[in-house]
C-alpha cells in the first residue's frame, strides 16, 4: 500500500489528500504548519471569498471544467459544505474595452464568446438596457459562492472519514516531509501542495512563484441577488472590484486588489476605504443608497494568492529518491480548480505506483 504524504492544508492539498483517499489503497497524511482554523499570511486559502469566475484561456480551462459539476453538486445536494448558489455578474467597463481589456487581471473571465458560456449554468448577455452605467458589455451565469470557513473544515472531515491522518510540522526542505507519514515509515510519494511558500521551500525554490496580495473588507451586509466584477476600476492598476456573500452566516465579502510581488500582510485602510466605495456603487442594495457608513465591518484581511510565471505546475519529478508530485501555483481559481487539480494528482499517482510495480518486477 503505498505511502503518501500530502504538504500543505489549503484547499488544494486537502482537495488531493481527499481524491486519493477516495480511490482507496493509500496510507494517506496531510502534513501542514497551518490548517483550517487558523488565519495567517502564509496560509491563503482561508483568505479567500471564494466564488467560482472562470479565469482561464479555453486551451487551459481543464481545470476549471472538471471542477465546477463538483462544486454546483456539493451547493445543491450537500449543504453542510458550506456552498450556495448566487448569480455571477461580469461587467466589461466600455474605457478597458477601448484599450483591449488590458486592464483585465483575469484575461479569460472578461473574453467576448467565452469558452465558459456552455459550461456555466444559465448563461446570458446582459442586454444594453440593463447595464450600469459606463459598462460596454457583460454577462451573467449560475456560479456559486463558498464560505471558506466551513468549506475547508468540511474538507477535513471528508478526508477524515476516508482514513486521511493530520500532523502538524514546519518543513525547510521537500525532503524532510518524506519521514513525517503517520505510518512512521518513509513516504514513497509526496504531494507539494505548498501554495506560494513553494519560492522558498528547499529543494523546489520555484523562482516563478509569487504572491498576488489581496486585500478584502468582510461585511454583515448582505448582497442579495447577485456577484457582481468588473473588467477594472479607476483607483488604480492593481486594485479591482467584486462582491460576494458567503453562505450559512458568512458575511460579504467585498474586495479588492491583485498587487504582485507584494507580500504585506496588513491592510490598508485608504484601500479598505475604496474597496467599500466601489462595492456600494456596484451594489447598491448592500446600504440601500445609504453609502459605506452604513456597511457593518467584520473585519479586514489581506491573502496572498499563489501565482506563478507560466501558470499552474502539475507534474512529478524524483527528490532525493523519492517522487514529489507538484500542485501549485494557482493564483487566484484554487477553489475553483480544486478538483481538475486533483483529478491530474490522482493521474501521476496512478502512473508512479504503476511504474514503480513494473521496475520491481525486473
Amino acid at each position: 500500500m503505498p505511502i503518501i504524504v500530502v504538504l500543505g492544508a489549503g484547499v488544494s492539498g486537502l482537495t488531493c489528500a481527499l481524491e486519493l483517499a477516495k480511490q482507496g489503497g493509500h496510507e494517506i497524511t496531510v502534513v501542514a504548519k497551518h490548517m483550517p482554523g487558523d488565519y495567517d499570511i502564509e496560509y491563503t486559502s482561508p483568505w479567500a471569498g471564494a466564488n467560482v469566475l472562470p479565469m482561464a484561456l479555453d486551451k487551459d480551462s481543464r481545470w476549471e471544467r472538471r471542477t465546477w459539476p463538483v462544486l454546483r453538486r456539493l451547493a445543491k445536494e450537500v449543504p453542510e459544505a458550506g456552498l450556495h448558489v448566487q448569480t455571477a455578474r461580469v461587467l466589461r467597463r466600455e474605457k478597458d474595452v477601448a484599450t483591449g481589456l488590458k486592464a483585465a487581471l483575469a484575461d479569460g473571465l472578461f473574453q467576448f464568446d467565452p469558452w465558459y458560456k456552455e459550461v456555466m449554468d444559465n448563461f446570458r448577455e446582459i442586454p444594453a438596457n440593463e447595464l450600469p452605467k459606463g459598462m460596454h458589455s457583460g454577462c451573467e451565469f449560475m456560479s456559486v459562492c463558498i464560505n471558506t470557513a466551513i468549506y475547508l473544515p468540511w474538507l477535513v472531515g471528508q478526508c477524515a472519514k476516508y482514513g486521511v491522518q493530520f500532523k502538524r510540522g514546519i518543513v525547510k526542505h521537500i525532503s524532510q516531509a518524506h519521514n513525517l507519514s503517520h505510518t512512521g515509515k518513509k513516504a514513497d510519494i509526496v504531494i507539494n501542495a505548498t501554495g506560494v511558500l513553494a519560492c522558498k521551500l528547499g529543494g523546489v525554490m520555484d523562482k516563478a512563484v509569487y504572491p498576488a496580495r489581496g486585500q478584502i473588507v468582510v461585511v454583515r451586509n448582505e448582497a442579495k441577488g447577485f456577484m457582481p466584477t468588473s473588467s477594472g476600476c479607476d483607483d488604480a492598476d492593481d486594485e479591482i472590484m467584486y462582491v460576494m456573500q458567503r453562505a450559512l452566516g458568512g458575511g460579504t465579502i467585498l474586495g479588492g486588489t491583485y498587487m504582485r510581488h507584494n507580500w504585506d500582510p496588513n491592510p490598508d485602510p485608504n484601500i479598505a476605504v475604496r474597496i467599500m466605495k466601489r462595492a456600494v456603487e456596484a451594489h447598491p442594495e448592500l446600504t440601500d443608497g445609504k453609502g459605506i457608513e452604513a456597511l457593518s465591518i467584520i473585519r479586514h484581511g489581506v491573502g496572498l494568492r499563489p501565482a506563478r510565471e507560466g501558470g499552474v505546475r502539475i507534474e512529478k519529478e524524483k527528490i532525493d529518491g523519492t517522487w514529489v508530485v507538484h500542485n501549485y501555483g494557482h493564483a487566484g481559481w484554487g477553489y475553483q480548480g480544486s478538483y481538475g487539480c486533483a483529478e491530474k494528482v490522482v493521474e501521476l499517482v496512478d502512473e508512479i505506483v504503476k511504474q514503480e510495480k513494473r521496475q520491481s518486477k525486473l
